[in-house]
């Protein structure tokens, strides 16, 4: 019988608290959540839930309070700042809401930079650059700088950056929550292509129920918690019959 391989994240028993004054404010309480290879889950909840604070977390970009992240089954807690750099650039991509692009660099060389930062050669990474931002539907704008592209292209630029290094794992902090309902629904529509496509993982967060229902699995932090929709969906069902 074969091994089951490891998930690209776990997050087991992660809790974040924050001192404000006097008091301790708790914003995670025991999170656990496992997201397998090619598996794209939505992350919902209300503003002020955490969403953020959960992803920084996965994204070591912040440590929890307690718990422990894994990423394709390599703790994390241990890590020293350099070797979560490395694993930050070589192992994850991330899209927030407002894409943060470079301003005095053109499209291709926004998506070229972490590559070149990464050690590939220029003529690759410009090669690697202008093939996502094609498929981002961008062919005609790989000289255009930041300004001169509309919301919706700018984030396209921004996940095409978030991609360019082939990640196993993307976080997507409300990747389209900038945009208008239409781009909205075109911006994402690409992304989640362009994820499959590729075999990534996922989680993103939102708060466009449309778009969470395009996911594998959706689960929702509230009150410090995560709900797996689909198990509660499952015990709502038994109970009912």
């Amino acid at each position: 019988m074969n091994k089951k391989s490891a998930p690209t994240l776990e997050i087991k028993n992660v809790y974040r608290s924050f001192k404000q004054g006097s008091q301790t404010l708790e914003v995670l309480k025991g999170i656990n959540l496992d997201i397998d290879k090619g598996e794209v889950i939505a992350l919902i909840g209300p503003s002020g839930a955490g969403k953020s604070t959960l992803l920084q977390i996965a994204g070591l970009l912040e440590r929890p309070s307690k718990g422990e992240i894994y990423l394709d089954g390599q703790k994390c807690s241990k890590l020293g700042d350099a070797m979560r750099t490395v694993l930050r650039r070589d192992y994850l991509g991330f899209v927030y809401q407002y894409h943060n692009l470079l301003p005095d660099f053109d499209a291709a060389e926004n998506v070229m930079l972490p590559q070149l930062i990464a050690g590939v050669r220029p003529k690759v990474a410009r090669e690697k650059a202008q093939w996502l931002l094609s498929r981002l539907g961008l062919g005609k704008r790989f000289k255009h700088r930041p300004a001169e592209l509309s919301g919706g292209e700018q984030q396209r630029v921004a996940i095409a950056r978030a991609l360019a290094n082939t990640p196993k794992l993307l976080l997507a902090d409300e990747p389209t929550g900038n945009l208008d309902p239409k781009t909205s629904e075109t911006v994402f529509a690409e992304l989640l292509s362009i994820v499959k496509e590729t075999g990534l993982s996922a989680l993103i967060a939102t708060h466009n129920h449309d778009l969470a229902n395009q996911m594998d699995r959706k689960v929702e932090l509230e009150d410090g918690k995560l709900v797996d929709l689909r198990a509660s969906l499952s015990v709502s069902r038994e109970n009912f019959y």
